[in-house]
């Protein structure tokens, strides 16, 4: 089977913002070291993502993806120009899996999302939401780490919904 560019590029977005180990400013066309890894920023001529590490990206949408209260931001990162938008966040906190999906089933319940079935996919504790017919989807996945859990939220959004 021949592989697809795109294909690696889906599999590399479905694995989150960490799965870049690298990253550059780009600037028609031309590409510069990033300052620092606590302030990387990256573009591709066929993609408005931005992304950072240590901290959320400017303009992230905090009101509809907020982090936690107690949390580390790890990684993030945000696309405002397609449809729908993409936003995500991994973040670390002395927490329990439990607790990170019970603060998070409240805040998207509140914004008026819908939980879907299920807490987890296969060993790993996450939670699905949807609204507008499901054309709006929010993701949370947990797994242990030391002290507590690292967390990834995720959300594809019309952008009116952006906040």
């Amino acid at each position: 089977m021949p592989s697809s560019v795109a294909g690696a590029s889906e599999a590399q977005q479905s694995a989150g913002p960490a799965a870049s180990s690298t990253s550059s400013n780009t600037t028609s066309g031309t590409t510069s070291p990033s300052p620092s890894p606590s302030s990387t920023s990256s573009a591709s001529p066929t993609s408005s993502t931005t992304s950072t590490v240590g901290a959320l990206v400017a303009d992230f949408p905090a009101t509809l993806l907020p982090v936690m209260p107690g949390a580390n931001v790890k990684a993030s990162s945000f696309d405002k120009t397609k449809t729908p938008a993409t936003a995500s966040f991994t973040a670390a906190i002395s927490a329990t899996s439990t607790d990170v999906l019970a603060y998070y089933t409240k805040v998207f319940q509140d914004q008026g999302f819908t939980a879907l079935p299920g807490d987890a996919v296969g060993s790993v504790a996450a939670k699905d939401f949807s609204r507008a017919n499901g054309t709006e989807t929010v993701q949370v996945s947990v797994v242990p780490s030391e002290p507590g859990v690292t967390f990834t939220v995720s959300a594809n959004v019309l952008p009116a919904s952006l906040k």
